[in-house]
């Protein structure tokens, strides 16, 4: 009785956080949508009606610009995560060496990796992997390299780790940026947490790691981050270990 009742319970949590995720992508998604497009309406009616000059219209457009990418963005994750909810969306586990996730993340970010002067770098055993579905894996350490290389200062160094256990296998991305207090740290999925600049002025939505705990779930693994202000931040994957 005291199984049923528990798993009941677990279900009810699982289900009341899938319709959160969802009510807050939602949320996004028509928030932001109508910030963006209010903006380019406003921006075109100015230069129409010559209430603003055509400097402060070219001043105004690497600000409109940022706006354009970040709701690309979002609009990119969102429809990355709903290919994992409607059809025939299944996880296809493939064996994948930890060494090659780096050397793609490394010709990913080569471009962005030389533009703030940051090292990424491979700490562990060249020879694990990981058995997990690989768009879903990429997705999850795309989002947090991304992150990691937003919150670095130029001249740092970025870790890709992997450990390997008896039963699972833990990867784990360490910059040492600016970091987070506990505060944010304890709402880092929630909607209404803020979002901060990159130390080059990068933004973003804050959707990323609310779909990367998602992904991570579908992969039957977990999430870790720790994080202190202006020393860094660790954030640590553990997925199941292949059955040899």
């Amino acid at each position: 009785m005291n199984d049923t009742i528990n798993n009941l319970h677990s279900k009810i949590e699982n289900l009341q956080n899938e319709i959160s995720f969802k009510n807050g992508l939602i949320s996004i998604l028509s928030h932001d949508s109508k910030s963006l497009f209010s903006g380019f309406l406003w921006l075109i009616e100015a230069v129409e009606q010559k209430t603003i000059s055509e400097e402060d219209f070219f001043k105004m457009l690497p600000q409109v610009k940022n706006d354009a990418q970040k709701n690309l963005q979002t609009v990119q994750d969102s429809t990355t995560w709903l290919k994992t909810q409607y059809g025939d969306f299944k996880i296809k586990p493939e064996k994948i060496p930890v060494i090659g996730l780096f050397q793609h993340l490394e010709v990913k970010y080569a471009g962005r990796l030389k533009e703030k002067n940051l090292s990424f770098r491979f700490h562990g055993d060249t020879s694990a992997f990981v058995e997990t579905d690989r768009i879903l894996i990429e997705f999850v350490l795309d989002k947090i390299l991304n992150n990691a290389v937003k919150y670095s200062m130029p001249g740092q160094d970025i870790y890709l780790n992997v450990i390997t256990e008896k039963a699972q296998v833990i990867l784990s991305v360490t910059d040492s940026g600016t970091g987070m207090d506990e505060k944010f740290l304890a709402n880092i999925y929630n909607y209404d947490n803020p979002v901060f600049q990159g130390t080059a002025g990068e933004t973003g939505v804050g959707l990323s790691l609310k779909i990367v705990k998602n992904f991570i779930s579908l992969m039957q693994g977990s999430i870790e981050i720790i994080s202190s202000a202006y020393k860094g931040t660790t954030v640590s994957l553990f997925l199941p270990k292949m059955n040899e």
